[in-house]
C-alpha cells in the first residue's frame, strides 16, 4: 500500500476511519483493497482531499463508496471541507491490494 500524503500523522488518523469503508462486493475495506491513492490537507483553506479509484470503472457499486469515503474522512475531520476525487489512472490492480487484504481474499 502506497499512499501519497503531505502529513503522515493526519494521513494516519484519515487512514484509521476509511478502513470502515467497505466494498461490500469484495468484503473487503477500501484502504486494504488498494483504492485509497492519495491524501492531502491544506490547513489554509481547512481542506481534505482524497484521491481515489474503483476496482472497475464500471463498478456498480462506486457512487456509494466513493460518497462513504467522503462520510468517513467528514467523521475524521468535522470542521474540514472534505473533497473525494475520482480517478482510474493509474489503474487499479491486484497488487494494490494489502498483504492482510491478500490474506482476507486467501490470495
Amino acid at each position: 500500500m502506497n499512499i501519497i500524503t503531505n502529513d503522515l500523522i493526519k494521513c494516519k488518523d484519515a487512514l484509521r476511519f476509511l478502513e470502515r469503508v467497505f466494498d461490500p462486493e469484495i468484503g473487503l475495506n477500501v484502504v486494504d483493497l488498494g483504492l485509497i491513492y492519495e491524501i492531502s490537507f491544506n490547513e489554509e483553506e481547512n481542506k481534505a482531499t482524497c484521491s481515489m479509484t474503483l476496482t472497475t470503472q464500471f463498478c456498480p457499486i462506486g457512487e456509494s463508496i466513493v460518497e462513504n469515503v467522503r462520510i468517513a474522512l467528514q467523521s475524521a475531520y468535522s470542521n474540514s471541507l472534505i473533497e473525494v476525487k475520482l480517478c482510474f489512472q493509474p489503474p487499479w490492480n491486484y497488487d494494490r491490494i494489502s498483504e492482510s487484504g491478500r490474506i482476507f481474499l486467501n490470495r
